[in-house]
């Protein structure tokens, strides 16, 4: 008797990517056994049980009647497989092996999906990253969850047929059923704090103007209750939506994370994690890596409020994303690159009792305990912060002044796109370069000018005692207060605001 054999493909997510899977079926001989191979993980190893109750309840034949030996291999079988997203391909490999079902003959198929015990398919994560691997390699289609479809459309190649169950999938190869459009669609979230709403506070929002403009990291030191994470919410507020590039880019980590998109996220991510949160929690990493808060900020923002209460450990991983724009997680068997280029925005106050400097109300805090909070923060950790600003305490006859306030959203937010924009043909010539805060040092002389008054203030900072990675920041900073203003070339008003924003000057 000659033994019958399938083979098809599926796909492995690994970090924020997705890895080519095939799936072989075989069926022979012998006393019934339904065997997964291939170093499959335990949620693989149920697919089994899965697959039978999908199929019994489909009124298909199920492996389960089958007086054969049956045999799936996941090949490459030296990597490990996790996840439930085997099933459809695990179902219809048997299927084919069987001669249930009439062979798809040539065409390149690829399935993703978990089924339910009454056939359904359910969504899975990474439908995204999948759907450009399936691109890359040249898939006719990529048949997955209806839930996912409007997820992996973002993608043009690949048909893209969204599934409600099982029976669909098998009408489909057979002919019965026609694959539709899947209209592209956009999840935008507006933010809910204005910055007309906040009352006074015109240097905080001068300071986060120009972050925003830039993509400049910042830090705000207030007294407790002055609005420091109002001010951050509204700052999320004012930032231009992603480009189609960057959309695309975000999507690809939340799907990644099992956050299951709706279409395309067009809004720049705000994340607030509490300083509780664990390493793994904002890194990303785990038994099964997934990104990490630091990620899910990328192209847009990352909060940390109440700083110095984080752990050590937490703040220091930040050095290396904020230097390089990504997150490498280190396993035994793969090396995993997370995207992590973001604004961050840390807040804190200047003292344990938070009132050391107030005009109003007397510190208690002795000198020590002042020192010790403040070293909380590393020296380059501070080091890779753009931007400091000292966020004053507003007077109560101010807070009841009835007078509109004029920086709205709308008009921040106009005035740093068309900023952005001059950025962006600034830093044409580079790869991933879309802000002055990301422009490599090795390309500042060219791409930054100074006039004759700049440059002998330059000159007056040599003594001062100021690293590298500060010198460029203030250069950077500048050219963004300059870009703001219409200006190309930066004068020395633009430069003594971007020095007064740094540590030396305010912390």
């Amino acid at each position: 008797m000659i033994p019958s054999f399938s083979k098809l493909y599926s796909a492995e997510t690994q970090g924020v990517g997705a890895r080519l899977v095939e799936v072989e079926i075989d069926f022979s001989p012998g006393l019934h056994s339904f065997v997964i191979i291939g170093l499959a993980d335990k949620s693989l190893q149920e697919a089994r049980d899965r697959i039978n109750s999908a199929l019994k309840n489909s009124n298909i034949k199920p492996p389960s009647r089958e007086h054969k030996k049956i045999t799936i291999n996941l090949a490459p079988a030296d990597t490990k497989k996790s996840g439930s997203q085997y099933d459809l391909a695990l179902a219809i490999g048997y299927l084919l092996a069987g001669k249930q079902i009439k062979d798809f003959g040539n065409r390149k198929i690829l399935f993703l999906g978990e089924l339910g015990l009454d056939g359904n398919l359910r969504p899975i994560r990474g439908a995204l990253a999948v759907a450009e691997m399936a691109k890359r390699l040249g898939f006719d289609c990529l048949v997955l969850p209806e839930k996912n479809a409007p997820e992996a459309a973002a993608v043009s190649g690949p048909t893209i047929l969204g599934a409600k169950n099982l029976l669909e999938v098998i009408d489909y190869l057979e002919g019965r059923l026609q694959p539709k459009s899947y209209l592209l669609k956009h999840k935008k979230i507006e933010s809910e704090i204005d910055f007309s709403d906040i009352k006074g506070q015109e240097a905080a929002k001068r300071a986060l103007t120009i972050a925003a403009s830039g993509g400049h990291n910042i830090l705000l030191i207030e007294p407790p209750g002055v609005g420091k994470s109002y001010l951050s919410k509204a700052f999320s507020g004012i930032l231009p939506d992603l480009s189609k590039e960057e959309a695309v880019e975000v999507t690809k980590i939340y799907s990644a994370a099992g956050f299951l998109p709706d279409g395309l996220i067009t809004t720049r991510p705000f994340r607030a994690p509490h300083h509780t949160s664990s390493l793994v929690s904002l890194v990303g990493g785990g038994s099964d890596p997934r990104p990490g808060e630091i990620s899910l900020a990328h192209r847009g923002v990352l909060f940390l409020d109440e700083t110095p209460e984080f752990p050590r450990s937490i703040l220091e991983a930040l050095r290396q994303p904020l230097e390089d724009g990504e997150i490498v997680i280190n396993r035994a068997q793969n090396r995993l690159v997370f995207p992590a280029r973001f604004i961050l925005i840390l807040a804190m106050n200047p003292c344990p009792c938070g009132y050391y400097g107030d005009e109003d109300k007397e510190c208690v805090c002795s000198p020590y305990e002042v020192l010790k909070y403040k070293k909380k923060l590393s020296g380059p950790l501070l080091d890779r912060i753009d931007m400091v600003i000292r966020v004053p305490r507003i007077s109560l006859k101010r807070l009841t002044e009835r007078r509109l306030e004029s920086s709205s959203n709308h008009r921040i937010r106009n005035l740093i796109e068309k900023t952005r924009e001059v950025q962006l043909k600034r830093c044409v010539s580079l790869d991933n370069v879309f802000t002055n805060s990301n422009i490599p040092p090795k390309n500042i002389d060219d791409l930054i000018k100074l006039d004759a008054t700049s440059e002998k203030f330059i000159n007056s900072l040599k003594d001062l005692n100021i690293s590298p990675r500060s010198y460029y920041k203030i250069l950077k900073t500048a050219q963004t207060i300059a870009d703001l203003d219409g200006g190309e070339i930066i004068k020395e008003d633009y430069l003594a605001e971007a020095y007064h924003y740094r540590l030396q000057e305010t912390f």
